[in-house]
């Protein structure tokens, strides 16, 4: 898939079939992360990509609203990081976490991979961890959307001030 047709495909995916994802693909999801805009070039993160069953089904439990898709779903990507204790560098984990997440589903989209990503709340049970369940779309296969749910262009996007 063509970039600008992956950016208008991707979306929010919960719901997966039960087809495997190569191990080729989950390599170069990694990859697009590992290669993402990082604050001073930093790259705090580590990726813990998990294919076993009953692992996504324990994984799961991290977050019980948002993230009961990684259960079921393919594989799971887990972006780990320390925290750090200066408040100016979580500002920076945040950002570099949240850049690496947005290019790995990219990167998962642009391979008909669907993607649905959740935060943890059980830091007990797993520290500091945003997951990106990843699978197959289960009801509609990756496309660019018409009409996506978003805010209107211009009300988004300003040309030389707000």
């Amino acid at each position: 898939m063509e970039m600008w047709d992956a950016i208008r495909a991707r979306r929010n995916v919960r719901r997966y079939t039960d087809q495997p994802i190569a191990r080729e693909d989950l390599e170069r999801i990694c990859e697009a992360g590992r290669r993402s805009p990082s604050a001073g070039n930093w790259q705090p993160w580590n990726f813990v990509v998990v294919t076993d069953r009953a692992e996504l089904i324990e994984l799961a439990k991290v977050w019980e609203r948002g993230g009961r898709h990684v259960a079921s779903s393919a594989a799971t990507i887990a972006l780990v990081a320390k925290e750090p204790e200066d408040a100016r560098q979580r500002d920076w984990l945040m950002l570099d976490i949240g850049q690496a997440t947005a290019i790995m589903m990219l990167a998962a989209a642009g391979l008909g991979i669907g993607s649905g990503h959740s935060a943890v709340t059980d830091q007990q049970q797993a520290q500091r961890v945003l997951m990106i369940g990843l699978g197959y779309p289960a009801d509609r296969t990756l496309r660019p959307l018409a009409r996506p749910n978003r805010r209107p262009f211009d009300e988004v996007v300003h040309w030389d001030h707000w």
